[in-house]
């Protein structure tokens, strides 16, 4: 295979495809054979590899491909495909092939051979203009010619199609998208109305919707785009976690965006609001509202909110359903069976559990919560209540039911949801409980929390358990620090350290985080120096490729000699700020790949190449799969001819199809956002001033509070200082703590 060119500038090649060697038949990822031609009557090159979006193509196809070469780790040089354009084969044996490729039902290879026989390089012309000739080919009768003609047709109205969307800026896998969408109709519905494929296909935004309207010659100030652009800032700024907005903020973000007048978006937004696109709420005490000054929101976000407080007013107004319990002697009985004492603390969140409809226990790790929670649910299983336990992830799901002995299982699971209605257990179809239980819940957003509210019983008990120190939910909002402040539920705080009797230094690591301390822990220069005794420690890194060889040395050296109780795949966990860079997940993941299954041989995904043996995350909800957003999961075996893969997430075996490829990617290393929610025996957690955009005092928590038995830290110090004094994370906009307050009167 010849060197990649060195200039990263984008490149031109021509050629034909000769084999594809992956499909992902969902976004039409391709690799593909390719082999470039010589020009001036010179021999064709060496086949070279080729990536990228490649809709319709085929093997026999020529393409005009505008790229840029790249090198991968384990596969060398790749061409990688910014944009192309095909061209029907023109050579008996181009047809030959293009034909016998199976892309036209009704032809396979052996038909495909009969036909190019009779009409050679006449064939193209042959089933576009005089497809009746076809029954002279032996075998093939009307129906069977009818059948081809009609699926000629759709391959190639289907090819006009993908010419037109690229002519204006449509990349490959957004015309994948808009076909999939729209079918024949995708070219009126973009010539027409190009902002609504803004609003109904993931993963084509506004900037892609506005390029293509401009290019088709949309007026930069037209209500159709202004609109768009508005929800676009509004969907942009949900992002960030905001459910709501300024009207005055949003008018000058929008008008940047737009890069139109701040009077124009003003009279947009007028525009929404009236037509229920938008919701907006002025101040409670303001008289008559001032202009620009209300809040604006998405109304998916408005009706959550709504919903959430109208739970928590429903929930205080009506009489619990439990049955009458002896508090003293229950904790009593409590203490007794846990074999010590509880403290005041502890006792007041049980005590507060039992009394109040709706209730909230937080606290740092080693401050008693799973005790806590443990005696309240022996309580409450002694007293034949029907409990529920949930968290939303499978992991704390898990942790929840092996430290309380109850039965946990995720929000998602709990309330069974339905592709093809959402949430099967919902207002009009509660919860079977009599006490519900969620965990972790400083990662509910305003829609999840929404749903989940709504589905728990009026005569039944709410706790909600969550460390507000931790990163905010994913998802835009801020339900359990909005709950604290505003929801006038007992709140019980657990502050006294008990792990280890104070000696662990995670706990002790994690509580100095957040009291400001931005010290680091003792620092070992090499894996020699390290503590084995110690359940924290600080391993200097002098840059990113030094952190990469230690964090890979500690999965393949020190941790299986000094800790041989600790499998460096299923029990170690790399967790890093940020995804790109030498020390980023991407980069790491190929890293620790390569040198924990390095001899394994899989199939190639979008991602790169998934081996039996991998550690793999699921990438998004899959209901029917069971699978959720997170779960992490081991790859069992790997079908190089079908493409597809079988993996165990949980002890339950799943099938991946070709097209599910898009779903997973490697776990050796995740994002600390993904973290969320789980404990790992081992943690590793690269910490750059590289990764200065992410480095704050909450990221840093999270990520050391993961870690049950061990936590390295691998870096510079001077980050770590960093992250500890930057504890000004985002502040999120939201109105829930309004419509509680509105909600409960008093």
């Amino acid at each position: 295979m010849p060197q990649e060119p060195q200039s990263t500038q984008p490149k031109a090649l021509t050629g034909v495809v000769e084999r594809i060697i992956f499909l992902n038949e969902e976004n039409h990822y391709t690799i593909a054979e390719f082999r470039p031609d010589g020009g001036d009557g010179a021999a064709r090159p060496e086949p070279v590899t080729i990536v990228g979006a490649l809709p319709g193509v085929e093997c026999g196809e020529t393409l005009h491909l505008t790229g840029e070469w790249t090198r991968h780790s384990q596969h060398g040089a790749q061409f990688k495909v910014l944009a192309f354009k095909s061209e029907l084969p023109a050579s008996v044996y181009g047809i030959r092939k293009y034909l016998g490729s199976g892309l036209v039902p009704g032809i396979g290879r052996v038909y495909a051979n009969k036909i190019v026989d009779a009409f050679g390089t006449d064939t193209f012309r042959v089933l576009s203009e005089e497809s009746a000739k076809l029954r002279t080919v032996e075998g093939i009768g009307r129906k069977r010619a009818a059948a081809i003609k009609e699926a000629w047709e759709g391959k190639r109205t289907e090819r006009e199609l993908y010419i037109f969307l690229q002519t204006y800026g449509v990349s490959p896998s957004q015309c994948v998208k808009l076909v999939k969408q729209y079918g024949a109709q995708a070219k009126a519905v973009l010539t027409a109305e190009p902002y609504r494929v803004a609003r109904e296909i993931e993963g084509i935004g506004f900037r892609t919707a506005d390029r293509i309207a401009i290019n088709l010659g949309f007026a930069n100030d037209a209500p159709p785009r202004l609109d768009a652009g508005i929800l676009f800032a509004m969907e942009s700024l949900q992002e960030e976690g905001h459910t709501a907005f300024g009207e005055q903020r949003l008018r000058d973000y929008a008008a940047e965006l737009l890069e139109t007048s701040a009077a124009l978006v003003s009279a947009r937004i007028e525009a929404l609001v009236a037509s229920r696109q938008l919701a907006r709420h002025y101040p409670p005490s303001q008289g008559t509202p001032l202009p620009g000054s209300g809040l604006v929101q998405l109304p998916v976000n408005d009706r959550a909110e709504r919903k959430i407080a109208e739970v928590v007013s429903r929930l205080t107004r009506v009489e619990s359903g439990l049955p009458p319990i002896k508090l003293d002697a229950a904790m009593q009985w409590a203490e007794a069976r846990a074999g010590f004492a509880f403290h005041e603390l502890q006792s007041s969140a049980v005590r507060s559990a039992l009394q109040s409809k709706v209730s909230i226990l937080t606290g740092g790790p080693g401050t008693g919560k799973t005790s806590t929670l443990r005696a309240l649910v022996s309580i409450l299983k002694a007293k034949g209540v029907r409990i529920h336990l949930a968290a939303p992830t499978g992991r704390a799901a898990q942790r929840l039911s092996e430290t309380t002995g109850g039965y946990a299982s995720t929000i998602h699971r709990l309330l069974k949801y339905d592709p093809a209605g959402g949430f099967t257990s919902n207002e009009s179809h509660p919860l079977a409980t009599d006490f519900l239980v969620v965990d972790e819940a400083s990662m509910l957003d305003t829609r999840l929390a929404s749903a989940l509210l709504q589905a728990v019983p009026s005569r039944a008990h709410l706790l909600l358990v969550g460390d507000t120190d931790q990163l905010p939910s994913v998802g835009a909002g801020n339900v359990l620090q909005d709950m604290i402040t505003a929801s006038r539920a007992p709140v019980t705080r657990l502050s006294v350290i008990f792990r280890q009797t104070g000696h662990s230094g995670i706990v002790t690591t994690a509580h100095a985080i957040n009291s400001g301390d931005a010290s680091p822990p003792f620092v070992a220069r090499d894996l020699a120096a390290l503590r084995p005794a110690s359940d924290l420690a600080f391993l200097a890194a002098d840059s990113a490729e030094d952190c990469v060889a230690k964090v890979i040395a500690l999965c393949t050296e020190h941790i299986p000699r000094s800790h041989p109780g600790f499998d460096p795949i299923a029990d170690v966990q790399v967790m890093a700020p940020m995804h790109k860079g030498l020390a980023g997940v991407a980069n790491l993941n190929l890293q620790l790949q390569a040198a924990l299954n390095g001899s394994a041989r899989g199939i190639k995904t979008q991602a790169g190449e998934l081996r039996p043996g991998d550690k793999v995350i699921q990438l998004r909800n899959n209901y029917e799969k069971n699978l959720f957003n997170g779960d992490i999961g081991t790859v069992l075996s790997a079908d190089a001819q079908s493409g597809g893969i079988s993996a165990e997430f949980d002890g339950e075996r799943h099938a991946f199809g070709r097209g599910e490829m898009g779903d997973l990617a490697l776990a050796y290393a995740i994002s600390i956002h993904k973290s969320q929610g789980s404990e790992y025996p081992v943690v590793i957690v690269p910490l750059l001033k590289a990764h200065f955009m992410m480095l704050q005092r909450n990221l840093l928590y999270t990520a050391i509070t993961r870690g049950r038995r061990k936590v390295f830290i691998v870096g510079e110090p001077a980050a770590y200082s960093m992250a500890v004094r930057n504890s000004e994370s985002k502040q999120r906009i939201t109105h829930l703590r309004e419509k509680l307050a509105a909600a409960l009167p008093g």
